[in-house]
């Protein structure tokens, strides 16, 4: 069983806040893939079980709200004796600009108290895919920004973002986290994809000095017998000797 877990906080008045950019993953997720049941109460948590390419996977949305998201993670982990590494929370990242994603497994909560609580009940050996929101630019901003609703304009990055989650959810549960980034990459950022890589030139048709051209060229039909060759020889020697 692999678990994906997105967070965020339970009930209407958060369903399009920013901070709540994880339930969004997982609710797509669940809408595009048939084999999930209907969602239900289980492990203080609205969860959903079906399968995800050759994996069996269950959805989770905590409802403990954010600061306690690690107790549902921690109970449905021990039911199924998941590991860590078979865990990935998805939630929203300060520090990443709006329609940005990153991979990662482990490390720490980088404030997160979502990620403080799942940490703190089960290790920090899981893996996260941190979705960007970007940042109010004053930390004084930052409760009423994350808690706020995303934009109408946001649609116009949020829905590709959460469709192409949902359309290579198979990978995430698979543990296959380079070739799900490689495939979000190049369906949301294809000009990365184009790019040469650090450090390497591009390739140039190579440049031909006319000297070399010319020595390229066909040489002339020069007479190998006759007055004029036998010239020939006495001005440049007989190269057949």
């Amino acid at each position: 069983m692999k678990l994906i877990v997105g967070l965020g906080n339970p009930g209407s008045n958060y369903a399009g806040n920013r901070h709540n950019i994880g339930f969004m993953a997982v609710n797509e997720i669940h809408r595009v893939h048939s084999s999930f049941a209907p969602w239900r109460a289980r492990f203080q948590a609205e969860v959903s079980e079906g399968r995800l390419g050759s994996e069996k996977a269950l959805l989770m949305k905590p409802s403990t709200y954010m600061n306690e998201s690690g107790r549902a993670v921690g109970e449905a982990m021990r039911f199924y004796k998941i590991e860590p590494e078979d865990i990935a929370v998805i939630y929203d990242e300060l520090d990443l600009p709006p329609a940005k994603f990153r991979m990662k497994a482990g490390g720490g909560h980088g404030g997160h108290n979502g990620l403080r609580s799942i940490s703190a009940h089960i290790g920090q050996d899981y893996r996260r895919l941190r979705l960007g929101i970007g940042h109010p630019g004053d930390k004084k901003l930052v409760s009423n920004y994350v808690l706020g609703d995303f934009a109408k304009a946001d649609s116009d990055w949020l829905e590709p973002l959460l469709r192409e989650i949902a359309d290579n959810a198979d990978m995430l549960a698979a543990g296959q986290d380079s070739q799900f980034a490689n495939k979000l990459t190049l369906a949301l950022q294809p000009e990365k994809a184009q790019r040469p890589s650090k450090g390497s030139v591009p390739n140039k048709p190579k440049q031909i000095s006319h000297i070399h051209q010319a020595r390229q060229q066909n040489s002339p039909n020069l007479p190998k017998t006759g007055p004029m060759a036998d010239m020939l020889k006495k001005l440049f020697g007989d190269k057949s000797e």
